[in-house]
C-alpha cells in the first residue's frame, strides 16, 4: 500500500523537549498521522488500536484510524490529554467501545482509564489492581482482574468487577479463579475463565458462571488448564482456549454449551487469539515451546455453526511470511476485512495489517510497540 503522506513532529522539537526535561522515565511519544487509501464501511466510522508497550515501561500507546478519510494518528492520547505527562501507562491489556466512551484496561498501572470515544480526551478512571480483560452488558461494564502481586505464585484469588458505566463507578464485585482472564455475557449469565498462570505446576482449569442479578458465582465449568481466551458465538456457545503448560500439554481449543454449562467439544488446536463475526472464527496460534525454543505459527478459520475447522487460512498472498509475531486480531463486521498486528520483536513499533475477505492485502501501516488489542467505532 502506497503510503500518500507522513507527518512527524521535526527533530529540532524533540531534541529541545529531551535538553529541557529533567525525567529520567521513558516520555510518551509524541502524536504521528498517516494517510492511507480510504476503505469506508457504513456503519463503522474506524477503530481503535491498542499497543501494549513494553512492561515498565510506561510504554501504552492509543491509535486510531479513520476509514472513512484513511487517517490513521499514532499516539493520539497524549495529543488529546498533554495535561498528563506520564501517558496512558504501563501495558495496554485491553479495549472495548461502549456508547460514546472507550474503555482502556491498562494492567500494571492498575485502572481503566475511560475516554471520549470521538476525542480520545479522558473522562474518569477506575481503579483495579492488575487488571486484565472488559465486556459490557445492560448499561454495565464487567472486568476482571487478578489482585495480588505481578507474578505472585501464591497469589490468591482474582475477582470480576460491575462498573456502572453512567457514573463510571464500581458497583459490585465477585471473587473467581485465581489470575481470571477473557469474560463474556451469553443468556444473561458472565462467564470468565481462570488461568492460574502464577503458578506454573499448580493452573487453574475452570470457567466460572457469573449469575447478574445475584452477582455470585453459581457453577465452575472444569475445561482444561490455563485458560485464556473466551469468546461467544450466535448460537450460546463459547469457544475458550488452553495454553497447555508449555511443555507436555499441547494448547487446545473448548467449546461450551452455555445452557447446560458442559464442555461440547475441543479441537487440537492451539489458539493465542480468537476472534468470531458471524459464522465464523478466525484464529492465530503463535505456539512456543520451552523444549525446541522455538514459535509455530498458524493461521486458521472455524465454521461455528458446524464446529467445523475449515482447511482455509484468512490470510492467501503470502503475506503471513512477513509477519514475525502476530499479536492482534479483529474483524471488520460490515466489510468482512480482517485486521493482524505484528508485535515483531517486543521491542519496536509493530505493523498493523488488513486483508479483504479473500486474504489479499489492502493496507500496512506502523503502529506502537506490541499493538494488540481492537475497538470499532460506530
Amino acid at each position: 500500500m502506497k503510503k500518500l503522506f507522513l507527518y512527524r513532529l521535526s527533530l529540532a522539537v524533540m531534541v529541545s523537549a529531551s535538553l529541557f526535561s529533567c525525567r529520567k522515565d521513558p516520555q510518551p511519544a509524541p502524536e504521528q498521522v498517516e494517510i492511507l487509501e480510504p476503505t469506508p464501511s457504513g456503519p463503522v466510522k474506524g477503530l481503535y488500536l491498542l499497543n501494549e508497550g513494553n512492561m515498565n515501561m510506561n510504554k501504552a500507546s492509543l491509535d486510531y484510524l479513520d476509514l472513512a478519510t484513511g487517517v490513521y494518528r499514532r499516539n493520539i492520547y497524549n495529543q488529546a490529554n498533554p495535561e498528563i505527562v506520564k501517558g496512558l501507562g504501563d501495558v495496554g491489556n485491553d479495549i472495548g467501545v461502549y456508547g460514546s466512551k472507550v474503555y482502556v484496561v491498562v494492567n500494571l498501572s492498575n485502572k481503566i482509564e475511560v475516554l471520549n470515544a470521538k476525542t480520545g480526551k479522558k473522562l474518569g478512571q477506575i481503579p483495579l489492581a492488575n487488571s486484565r480483560y472488559i465486556t459490557f452488558y445492560k448499561g454495565k461494564a464487567y472486568a476482571s482482574a487478578y489482585l495480588g502481586t505481578l507474578g505472585d505464585p501464591t497469589a490468591g484469588n482474582g475477582v470480576v468487577i460491575e462498573i456502572d458505566t453512567a457514573t463510571l463507578t464500581e458497583k459490585r464485585r465477585v471473587q473467581v479463579g485465581r489470575q481470571p482472564e477473557e469474560l463474556a455475557v451469553v443468556r444473561g449469565k458472565l462467564f470468565v475463565a481462570n488461568s492460574g498462570g502464577y503458578s506454573a505446576k499448580n493452573y487453574e482449569r475452570t470457567v466460572s458462571v457469573i449469575d447478574l442479578n445475584s452477582f455470585q458465582v453459581t457453577n465452575k465449568i472444569d475445561v482444561a488448564i490455563n485458560l485464556h481466551r473466551l469468546k461467544a458465538d450466535q448460537y450460546g456457545d463459547l469457544y475458550v482456549s488452553s495454553r497447555g503448560d508449555y511443555f507436555d500439554i499441547p494448547s487446545k481449543l473448548f467449546v461450551i454449551d452455555t445452557q447446560t454449562e458442559k464442555v461440547k467439544k475441543s479441537f487440537d488446536i492451539g489458539v493465542s487469539e480468537i476472534v468470531i463475526d458471524g459464522d465464523l472464527a478466525y484464529y492465530y496460534s503463535t505456539e512456543y515451546s520451552y523444549e525446541t525454543d522455538k514459535n509455530k505459527i498458524t493461521y486458521g478459520m472455524i465454521d461455528v455453526k458446524t464446529e467445523t475447522p475449515l482447511s482455509k487460512s484468512f490470510i492467501t498472498d503470502g503475506t503471513n511470511e512477513k509477519i514475525t509475531i502476530p499479536y492482534g486480531i479483529a474483524v471488520n463486521p460490515i466489510t468482512k476485512d480482517v485486521f493482524v498486528t505484528d508485535a515483531k520483536d517486543y521491542v519496536s513499533p509493530g505493523t498493523l495489517y488488513c486483508f479483504t475477505p479473500a486474504g489479499i492485502k489492502k493496507l500496512e501501516v506502523t503502529t506502537g510497540d506490541i499493538p494488540a488489542h481492537f475497538a470499532f467505532v460506530y
